[in-house]
């Protein structure tokens, strides 16, 4: 069974938030200091495992990074391939482009502790989300909104 793509934008897009909350928590108990600005090492063995609660906050978020991210590169991909509307398919290219930043960004935020780093890596986190937000929209509103199948439907039912 597959799932329609705009349920797929939808699952990002709350994983994507979900992600964003977590970054807040990371950020505000200073999980980013357990790793002593060794990015992308932590402390803990062989700076891997986590040896304490910030250590292993920070390792969740970066996991949690890596799947949202490979969310977000699929539905870029499932997107300019398919028969969706432009702006859709901008908005998923922005998203897409933003996310190396965005890694570059976040381990800034270890290497270089600071409120500027948080700042920058929060803002292209929104720009994310705001991207991944207008896709989601777009989405649902070419499947009319009412369950019907609309175009996004259909394409996702011809592949």
């Amino acid at each position: 069974m597959r799932i329609p793509f705009r349920h797929y934008l939808a699952a990002t897009t709350v994983s994507t938030l979900f992600l964003i909350l977590l970054g807040v928590y990371t950020g505000k108990i200073g999980a980013g200091l357990a790793c002593e600005g060794r990015w992308p090492l932590c402390d803990g063995w062989m700076g891997l495992f986590p040896a304490t609660w910030p250590s292993f906050v920070e390792w969740f978020h970066r996991f949690v990074a890596m799947v949202v991210g490979f969310m977000i590169i699929a539905a870029g991909i499932i997107g300019w391939r398919g028969n969706y509307d432009k702006r859709l398919k901008y908005a998923l290219v922005i998203a897409v482009v933003l996310l190396p930043l965005q890694i570059i960004f976040g381990a800034n935020t270890v290497l270089r502790f600071g409120v500027w780093p948080s700042m920058i890596h929060n803002a292209a986190a929104q720009l994310i989300f705001a991207a991944l937000v207008f896709a989601t929209t777009i989405a649902y509103s070419e499947a009319g909104g009412s369950g019907g199948q609309g175009k996004s439907e259909a394409a996702v039912a011809d592949d």
